[in-house]
């Protein structure tokens, strides 16, 4: 017999099907000359997780179309950040899932009813793409209101800054949620030599007296769900991000 002290059981993750996600992506700006879009990992490690955990997936951008990642980002780029990003990789070279970043959904195609959650990449892109996007405010709202989990990811959490429900109200106020941190922004901006970005989100997000926004170490992981809305500070807290949905999903 063995010695019980010793043995260690473990179940895998339960697989939860007949549920849909819509990963939201950025399509492509220009950042004093430099194109770019949306940060892998944060689409791509979310959509892997999904897929694992039994869901249906698919990708959408505001504009529909070609749909590019950020040349920091991209694990195929030799000057980028992230040669070992194995999902990244393993997303671009599928034989389905690939396709899809030439030609991604609009958000004019999307019927909400047939989503359980939406799940919003940040980016270089989307604090440009972002903040006017009217049909794109109101699409987040859309799902909010509708009962709908609604997860942002890094910059993707922009929208909170803009977006607006029925009454009025931003969608963010009265909840708690992070998004990429003041002193992220100033890695990036020593990375480039230059201010990079016009505003940053913690900035803006702490003018609120309404709502309460909260930030881990800079590249720290970190993620915080209130009700329906799960919010992750950047690219390292994806999977923290994709666990919470997954979470939420299965109650």
């Amino acid at each position: 017999m063995s010695n019980q002290n010793n043995v260690v059981k473990r179940y895998g993750q339960h697989r939860y099907p007949k549920k849909k996600i819509l990963c939201l992506v950025s399509n492509v700006a220009n950042l004093h000359g430099m194109e770019v879009g949306f940060f892998a990992e944060e689409m791509t490690r979310p959509f892997y997780d999904f897929i694992n955990a039994g869901y249906d997936v698919d990708v959408a951008s505001p504009n529909g179309g070609e749909v590019k990642f950020d040349g920091h980002s991209n694990p195929e780029n030799p000057d980028g950040a992230y040669p070992n990003d194995l999902i990244s990789i393993g997303f671009v070279h599928h034989k389905e899932f690939g396709k899809w970043m030439q030609n991604t959904k609009s958000i004019a195609e999307i019927n909400i009813s047939d989503y359980d959650a939406v799940c919003v990449a940040g980016g270089g892109a989307p604090l440009i793409t972002f903040k006017d996007d009217i049909k794109l405010h109101k699409l987040i709202a859309d799902f909010y209101e509708s009962g709908k989990i609604t997860c942002l990811i890094c910059h993707g959490t922009s929208l909170l800054l803009w977006t607006r429900l029925g009454d009025g109200r931003l969608l963010a106020d009265g909840k708690s949620w992070t998004g990429f941190a003041d002193s992220e922004e100033e890695m990036i901006n020593e990375m480039f030599g230059m201010k990079v970005n016009e505003y940053t989100i913690e900035t803006e997000a702490r003018k609120n007296p309404n709502t309460t926004f909260e930030v881990a170490g800079a590249l720290e992981p970190f993620a915080i769900r209130d009700g329906r809305l799960i919010t992750a500070q950047q690219q390292h807290s994806s999977y923290l991000a994709s666990q919470l949905v997954i979470e939420a999903l299965s109650e």
